[in-house]
């Protein structure tokens, strides 16, 4: 009954394949069909395509891939939740990292949807399903093609801020975020509504949903080509610029004035030598090379995923107008009474190979895994266990220690050293410089010598001035003026004595005057005595 059924169905046409005259014209995705003429008749291939042109491992492959993604729905669902959760000093958040976490997720629920729902590929016997059919079909080519407008677009507006940040010096802000809020999201959505109206999604592809052929390059294809295209050359010329900076540092000789204490201007991309230039970039990147990893790998798989499928479309869409390309392959399965194992060599050249295939499916699973491998941070770890531990009360309280009493006195220069009553050494008190690193002593107690390296002058660039040496002058007369004005000559020294005069006490010199021609000491004076009829001078 059922062979009878299947025959009835057939029309005429051999072995496996089916008259189109015998199905109705409407229902399911009419157009994705592969038919061709036989005589009067149109003998249409079975549905679905694929366990035709693929080997038996080709659900296998595709399955697989599936799981894949939902692994990285776990690793996109725990960055998202510890984001929420976590404290900022855990998860070092952004907006543009839970953008495309969140863009991730939609691409993963494309592939998830009909793992779990199982849904049935086709219509009847030549007719896939769409959307109009399927809901499993229209949620998961939705999903699919969102994730992936949303995902392009995330990348894009990634790889600009980090241009603007290197190229352009430019600090972007809350403007910049509300401007990718609204382009990140308004484009994959205002997207999806025309891709849907003007396309549509079926089953062409495995079990999830894709695009459909007609009009599948004005509004989808080539707008995400143009936007992957755009992020391609902006991250290559931040590349570029990195590179050009990085050279020019190399022969950059110039010391940098950075902390001088001159004016450095910084806010002018202009008065930033080479050196400083990629001292900042650095800075940046080393910041941000998650970041740089991400839209590489992303765009990758994308830009990958999209040449592969439209070749795929392209040569279902070349049979259906040439269908004399799948002769030798419609010959094979008619002498094979519809063996498909025996034509597989000649399928090979109609279709994409399977192992591209599963390439493709597992390197866009695999987008969450690499997310929480660059985003995620060990910290989100440790703040989870802090977290449950908190809630369980056996969280340790940690006891309060002072840095300085953690500081180790013999190896750190900066610590202060106390004067020692004890000792009788006379200890050097340290204190810290805050400009100046402490220097470390060579054995003993010696002098720091804080100015025994001479630092190189760097002028300003707007500076017009530079050190001189200090200039010498020579008093010496001309030749012949000694001769004609001769120098006084200096009187000499008077011949006192002063070999036993204390320097703390009161001391007497006699004038030389008084010792001249002074008279003899009255006979009334007592001995030790001040005699004051002579002047005295006391020093």
């Amino acid at each position: 009954m059922a062979n009878s059924s299947i025959d009835a169905l057939r029309g005429g046409c051999p072995e496996p394949f089916f008259n189109e005259l015998m199905f109705p014209s409407e229902g399911g995705n009419v157009d994705g069909r592969l038919c061709a003429p036989l005589g009067l008749l149109s003998c249409c291939v079975p549905c679905p395509m694929t366990d035709w042109a693929y080997p038996d491992d080709f659900n296998t492959a595709t399955g697989a891939a599936n799981w894949v993604n939902v692994v990285g729905m776990i690793c996109c669902a725990f960055l998202l939740i510890s984001w929420i959760v976590l404290p900022v000093e855990k998860t070092h958040r952004h907006y543009l990292s839970i953008s495309l976490t969140c863009a991730t997720v939609l691409m993963n629920l494309g592939f998830i949807i009909p793992l779990a729902a199982k849904p049935d590929q086709c219509f009847n016997a030549i007719t896939p399903n769409g959307m109009d059919t399927s809901s499993v079909c229209a949620a998961s080519g939705a999903f699919l093609l969102a994730g992936g407008w949303a995902g392009i677009m995330w990348v894009f507006l990634r790889a600009l801020s980090l241009h603007l940040q290197i190229c352009w010096q430019l600090v972007v802000g809350r403007n910049y975020m509300w401007f990718s809020q609204v382009l990140g999201w308004g484009i994959p959505i205002i997207g999806l509504i025309i891709l849907l109206v003007f396309s549509g999604v079926s089953f062409r592809f495995g079990a999830t949903c894709h695009i459909n052929h007609e009009n599948s390059l004005a509004d989808f294809w080539i707008p995400l080509l143009v936007f992957a295209g755009l992020t391609v050359i902006i991250q290559f010329a931040t590349f570029g610029y990195c590179i050009k900076v990085y050279l020019a540092s190399l022969t950059d000789n110039s010391a940098s004035t950075e902390g001088s204490g001159m004016p450095s201007y910084s806010n002018s991309i202009r008065t930033m030598t080479p050196r400083q230039a990629y001292r900042r970039i650095r800075r940046v990147i080393q910041l941000q090379w998650r970041g740089i990893v991400i839209v590489l790998i992303i765009i990758a798989d994308v830009i990958f995923f999209a040449v592969i499928f439209v070749f795929l479309d392209n040569t279902v869409e070349s049979i259906k107008i040439d269908p004399s390309k799948a002769l030798p392959w419609a010959a094979c399965l008619i002498a094979s009474q519809g063996d498909k194992n025996k034509c597989l060599g000649l399928a090979k050249e109609l279709v994409v190979s399977l192992p591209t295939v599963t390439a493709v499916l597992v390197l866009l699973a695999m987008n969450g895994i690499w997310l929480l491998l660059l985003l995620g941070r060990w910290s989100m770890v440790t703040g989870w266990i802090d977290l449950f531990a908190s809630f369980t009360g056996t969280r340790t309280k940690k006891e309060f220690v002072s840095v300085d009493a953690r500081m180790d006195i013999k190896q750190d220069p900066r610590s202060y050293e106390m004067l020692s009553r004890d000792s009788g050494k006379a200890d050097t008190v340290l204190t810290p410089i805050s400009a100046t690193q402490s220097p470390t002593t060579r054995g003993g107690r010696q002098t720091p010598d804080y100015f025994g390296q001479t630092a190189r002058y760097q002028p300003h660039q707007r500076s017009f001035s530079s050190p001189r040496p200090p200039q010498q002058h020579h008093w010496d007369t001309m030749p012949g003026q000694g001769e004609s004005y001769p120098l006084p000559t200096m009187p000499s020294a008077r011949p006192y004595e002063y070999e036993h005069m204390n320097p703390l006490g009161m001391n007497r010199i006699e004038k030389e005057e008084e010792i001249n021609y002074a008279g003899p000491r009255s006979q009334y004076t007592q001995p030790g005595a001040a005699d004051f009829s002579r002047d005295h001078v006391f020093i």
